[in-house]
């Protein structure tokens, strides 16, 4: 499960005695992850160009996340010696089967946006008044 030293983190420890979904929430929530993973998705990218792509993550939680998902056996880094140091990340197959996931995750995330912006111009023009 996981590419590191082979230890289980302990948020997934506990959560495998509750069930699969707590798993996966565990594995894969918190603050940018599941963007990491979309992003991913694409392809290897380097760790200054995820950076850009996933939008306005510290640096410090972006390493965080990225240093748990390779930990949970979702992404690879792989460091090349040159100076300045190259980090790429990747998928790995574990996290390539996320895809339909992250597509489904996406697309249902696409139409609650559109489904508020429905609801704000609703209120906005009165026609929404007093529902909730």
């Amino acid at each position: 499960m996981s590419s590191g030293d082979g230890e289980i983190r302990r948020p997934v420890q506990r959560a495998l005695s509750v069930c699969p979904i707590e798993v996966s929430v565990a594995v894969l929530g918190g603050a940018w992850k599941m963007t990491i993973v979309k992003h991913l998705l694409d392809g290897t990218l380097r760790y200054g160009e995820l950076r850009r792509r996933v939008g306005e993550v510290t640096p410090r939680v972006l390493t965080r996340q990225l240093r748990e998902l390779e930990q949970d056996g979702i992404v690879t880094r792989r460091v090349y010696p040159e100076v300045p140091p190259r980090v790429e990340y990747s998928l790995t197959p574990t996290g390539e089967g996320l895809r339909g996931f992250v597509t489904e995750l996406n697309r249902w995330g696409s139409e609650y946006i559109a489904g508020l912006s429905a609801r704000a111009e609703a209120v906005g023009s009165g026609r929404g008044a007093g529902v909730s």
